[in-house]
């Protein structure tokens, strides 16, 4: 017999719902034939799975620990394994509370992996909850990104650690209501603050967007406002804001009017990237998500209210935010 106690992660979800992810590799069939036959009861009660699970409710499976091992594939333990060899320390934490995680991501690592083998900042965020929070082995919630950055673009990650955490930072990234502010080094001189606008098209066989000043079809409209923080030798560092967030917008809509991002070899000046590789050695676009801003937020993420965290930028850039 296995107890097992519901978190407030799990809380709120049909019983049902959370033995099929309990015992993930079961089917529906055995998990209500379980229940019909009370091997598997809610609170000492025999229950039909349509219950809502509350914090603290009591979870009994009268089944032998071979039979629950083979129905229950552990999806923590490949971030566990990762955590072993040392992935969690090449963590930069801005921010970390019971609820969220700030992460600045460097460069050259995906948000989420794209294929099995790959190593994601997600894999090794939840990497180092897991090695930092022991005693979570029966729960069946996984902390996740709430927002990604291409693998080259460096700076804020955030990571809900609790299922509060994550709704509502996911909610606030898919409203827009939370604030993010880019910094991007671009080729040539930009006295004036701009919003820009246009139709985005993407390409999916080379994962590759254009822009025109008409609509396309399957074309999407986009907007993107930025402004001058310093300029020298020719480039320009930008404070960017999108007003809409499309794949590759900054990219794709800074070259599109003639100021690519210095070292972004898709959309930029190769000739020119390759003398900045020689002479600062940057290897890639020089694009950083350098702020975020939280609304007015209440409940149990109201500590993060009207705040703002900036995540530094990369020592390789030739530029200071000191200069």
């Amino acid at each position: 017999m296995r107890e097992l106690v519901i978190t407030k992660n799990e809380a709120g979800q049909r019983f049902d719902k959370y033995l099929l992810k309990y015992l993930n590799k079961a089917g529906a069939g055995f998990i209500y034939k379980m229940l019909r036959k009370k091997n598997i009861v809610l609170n000492d009660k025999k229950a039909n799975g349509n219950e809502i699970l509350s914090v603290e409710d009591n979870v009994k499976l009268y089944l032998s620990e071979d039979t629950i091992i083979s129905f229950r594939e552990d999806k923590k333990s490949g971030f566990a394994n990762k955590s072993v060899n040392g992935l969690d320390k090449r963590l930069d934490i801005i921010y970390e509370d019971d609820n969220v995680l700030l992460i600045n991501k460097p460069c050259g690592i995906l948000s989420q992996k794209a294929q099995k083998d790959d190593i994601s900042i997600n894999d090794i965020a939840v990497a180092y909850l897991l090695k930092n929070n022991p005693g979570k082995e029966n729960t069946t919630f996984i902390p996740s990104i709430c927002n990604r950055l291409d693998r080259n673009t460096t700076g804020i990650i955030v990571v809900g650690k609790s299922l509060i955490g994550l709704q509502t930072m996911s909610k606030l990234f898919k409203d827009r209501t939370i604030h993010k502010y880019y910094l991007a080094l671009v080729d040539g001189v930009i006295k004036e603050n701009s919003l820009i606008s246009g139709f985005l098209t993407k390409d999916s066989k080379t994962n590759k967007v254009s822009i025109s000043k008409i609509e396309k079809k399957e074309s999407d409209y986009i907007e993107t406002y930025y402004e001058p923080i310093k300029y020298f030798d020719n480039m320009t560092l930008l404070k960017v804001c999108l007003i809409t967030g499309k794949t590759h917008q900054i990219r794709a809509h800074l070259s599109s009017i003639g100021h690519p991002i210095l070292g972004d070899y898709k959309y930029g000046n190769n000739k020119l990237n390759e003398t900045i590789k020689k002479k600062c050695k940057v290897k890639s676009q020089l694009l950083h998500s350098y702020i975020l801003e939280f609304p007015e937020l209440d409940g149990e993420l109201s500590n993060l209210s009207n705040k703002t965290f900036k995540a530094p930028i990369p020592k390789y850039w030739p530029i200071s935010m000191e200069d």
